[in-house]
């Protein structure tokens, strides 16, 4: 029998590819990101272990792509984990800057989500998973925009499980900490969580009985960076 279709948006490198990998052993992948060449060696990857994975260029702030690539997946999981951060002080902060990470982290919840959403509706089941951040509840100097598209995704989240459970279709969040990726710029990375840690807080939040919801999880290292 065919596995059921695991979408992760994101999946060229970080988190994403870490939870494509971790995923591909009990799903059939869609891995969804701009960059060809990093699908292309996710695929490989996932081949070579006996998985399937089906590479999509996609650029998920263009609503008009996302309706045309995703509608009518009928995936039995949807991993929202596509993000973009910059973080500077606020009148360091281009507006440019701004909208990419207001259309990245947020905006495109609502055109992926409203693509695959229906299909899990349909059949009554399903489970969705946004990739949130301790930053969602933590405010930093340099994060007015990064933070507050957290804290709005996090609230998306939970409004969205509460209008969804009774149809049987589970929404989680997970929030990890610090991660050793290129999404961070800190030049000692050797205390931060992995890539592969929070990839697999996200696998054990999807691997629960029909009953159950794990809605949100916070990850976090035990070590701290050393002081100075």
């Amino acid at each position: 029998m065919a596995k059921p279709i695991a979408v992760v948006t994101g999946a060229s490198r970080g988190i994403g590819r870490a939870t494509a990998l971790r995923l591909a052993g009990d799903f059939d992948i869609v891995a969804v990101a701009r960059s060809e060449d990093e699908l292309a060696a996710l695929a490989a990857e996932i081949h070579r272990a006996g998985g399937t994975c089906h590479p999509v260029r996609l650029d998920i702030t263009d609503p008009d792509a996302v309706t045309a690539e995703l509608t009518g997946v009928d995936a039995q999981v949807l991993v929202n984990n596509a993000g973009v951060g910059t973080l500077k002080p606020f009148m360091e902060l281009t507006r440019a800057e701004w909208t990419r990470m207001v259309d990245v982290n947020f905006n495109a919840l609502y055109d992926v989500t409203r693509a695959i959403l229906p299909a899990m509706l349909a059949r009554k089941s399903g489970h969705i998973v946004v990739t949130g951040s301790i930053s969602g509840r933590s405010a930093f100097p340099g994060g007015t925009c990064y933070a507050a598209t957290k804290h709005a995704a996090i609230a998306f989240t939970e409004c969205l499980m509460l209008e969804v459970r009774d149809a049987g279709v589970k929404v989680s969040v997970v929030n990890p900490g610090s991660v050793a990726t290129h999404f961070s710029e800190r030049s000692d990375a050797s205390w931060m969580l992995s890539a592969e840690d929070v990839a697999e807080a996200i696998a054990r939040v999807i691997d629960t009985p029909p009953t159950v919801l794990i809605h949100s999880v916070e990850v976090r290292t035990l070590t701290v960076p050393k002081k100075k």
